[in-house]
């Protein structure tokens, strides 16, 4: 059955059965610890009550004359995908995503072009929400640029957080009106998490995206920013020039601060951190161009990167250092960006990527596969701050929210399951649940 409406949102209502829900699958992947055969989650209001084999649950509930409903999946039961960066708005842009690019400038031109023709930003939205929602996606990092899109993740009951985008601000503006609009706007949203983004180091005025620091902690929410996409960020930080820099004084902005005084002798990442835009409660997109003094910034400020590999491939960008960022320890999440610049929503896509990127890196560990399943789940609610407290997600782990995807993917030992997965690449989701709801299921 497909649960989703005729505007391609995700159903929603009154979940028809009350009782605990039983899940069993032939191998349960928490994430959080080993794989279990022959596993079990038992849901209870929305959330994983208790975890183990589907024996032990089984015994449990009959030994207590519990009530249950039961669901046995064909598949394996892992934590839904935690998307960590995506717009879903784009959707409707996918024919730029179809184009060969020579960098991101290129793509950039080829986007704009399409992005100013008319759009209906709410449909396109919620076209892409529902197709992540059908790939196992239950949790999006999603950055919102146009109002009409700011709803999507209340309207498809879908966990996450919605960053609304600030570009292309002096500092005079923003403090004589920017301010007080972008407040107004995350005042009246309906949705209870929201963030802010401010796009990237080249796009907003020096003190703007410092103010932005002080104005999401003002107002209690997160942020996410694009760092290291592309390769002309160094020359425009460091020196004020190049292809970037020429770019955005051609567009007006050559009142920016980093462009009027010729650079700031930095490059993108430890400028981010120079002016406050690195932090815990901050995460980035591609980290694409961050050589190993950025990283240890990255480590330092214990800022995670949304990795996105297919996206970057499709732009015609250089591989991110996957496997150096595995050596070194930093926090990584995964994203897919959007379909104008990738050519899937389902996470798992990405996830296929980067293993092959790691591999062909050079990085020989037995932990590869492990690490980049935390990365795709986990490592998502990590980068949300959402790996903790009454929102949790990310693991199936008791008083988690009971947020899980079910994959066609088998295979006859816990490490060769989690192999499977992490290789198997998109297009293998068979339902996706959030809050304990069977949110999608594959028509047979």
């Amino acid at each position: 059955m497909d649960l989703l409406n005729d505007r391609g949102l995700p159903a929603t209502g009154i979940r028809a059965d009350t009782r605990p829900q039983l899940h069993t699958a032939p191998w349960l992947v928490p994430v959080s610890r080993e794989p279990i055969r022959d596993g079990a989650v038992l849901v209870t209001d929305g959330r994983i009550s208790a975890v183990g084999t589907a024996t032990e649950l089984l015994g449990d509930l009959r030994r207590n004359g519990t009530e249950f409903g039961e669901h046995a999946w064909e598949g394996v039961l892992m934590p839904g995908h935690v998307n960590a960066h995506s717009h879903l708005q784009y959707t409707c842009m996918a024919d730029v995503g179809q184009g060969v690019y020579a960098g991101f400038e290129d793509w950039s031109r080829a986007f704009q072009v399409v992005y100013e023709e008319p759009h209906d930003w709410g449909a396109s939205a919620a076209d892409g929400l529902a197709i992540a929602l059908a790939a196992g996606t239950t949790a999006i990092s999603d950055i919102v640029t146009d109002t009409e899109a700011f709803e999507v993740l209340k309207h498809g009951q879908m966990h996450g957080i919605a960053y609304w985008e600030l570009m292309s601000w002096l500092t005079d503006e923003w403090m004589s009106r920017g301010r007080s609009e972008t407040i107004a706007r995350l005042g009246t949203a309906p949705h209870d998490f929201l963030g802010l983004s401010p796009h990237a180091p080249y796009s907003l005025d020096t003190e703007v995206i410092r103010d932005l620091s002080t104005l999401s902690e003002e107002l209690g929410v997160r942020r996410h920013m694009h760092l290291a996409e592309s390769a002309w960020e160094a020359e425009y930080t460091l020196s004020g020039t190049g292809q970037l820099a020429d770019q955005w004084r051609n567009w007006g902005y050559s009142e920016f601060a980093v462009l009027r005084a010729g650079g700031t002798q930095r490059r993108p990442v430890a400028y981010a951190e120079s002016i406050g835009a690195l932090g815990p409660d901050c995460h980035i997109a591609h980290g694409i161009y961050a050589d190993a003094e950025d990283r240890a910034i990255l480590r330092r400020t214990h800022t995670a990167v949304a990795l996105c590999p297919r996206s970057n491939a499709v732009i015609g960008l250089d591989e991110a250092p996957v496997a150096a960022y595995l050596r070194e320890g930093n926090r990584i999440a995964v994203g897919t960006d959007s379909l104008s610049s990738t050519p899937s929503l389902d996470l798992m896509g990405d996830v296929a990527a980067l293993y092959a990127l790691a591999r062909a890196q050079g990085y020989a560990e037995t932990d590869l596969h492990a690490r980049l399943l935390h990365a795709a789940t986990l490592g998502g609610a990590v980068a949300m701050g959402m790996e903790t407290g009454d929102h949790r997600i990310g693991s199936l782990d008791v008083g988690a929210l009971a947020d899980f995807a079910v994959l066609d993917t088998l295979a006859p030992t816990a490490h060769d399951v989690v192999a499977a997965l992490v290789e198997a690449g998109d297009g293998h989701n068979l339902a996706t649940i959030i809050s304990g709801d069977i949110r999608w299921q594959r028509t047979i």
